[in-house]
């Protein structure tokens, strides 16, 4: 399956979350911390009054609770106005 988001959005691949041990304790992964940071798979063209300034390739950062989560193919992805980018690693 194929998608490309619409006028000012961006899909985004998540990076992995860290694993992380405390003493030797495994932290389960509803106590990850979930990643800021990932790539950008696929963009819109835009809209009128805002230039798509992101391209697919890009690793960025965005906001903790920014987006929307979905799943494809069994990928999780989130899906955001490039607005919710905060910058471009």
């Amino acid at each position: 399956m194929k998608i490309r988001p619409l006028a000012d959005r961006v899909l985004i691949k998540p990076a992995p979350a860290e694993e992380k041990t405390v003493g030797g304790i495994i932290i389960p992964d509803s106590a990850k911390e979930k990643p800021l940071r990932g790539e950008i798979v696929a963009v819109g063209n835009g809209t009128k009054d805002e230039e798509m300034v992101l391209k697919a390739g890009d690793t960025v950062l965005y906001g903790k609770y920014a987006g929307t989560e979905l799943e494809l193919e069994g990928e999780k992805y989130l899906i955001m106005r490039q607005s919710d980018v905060l910058a471009v690693l």
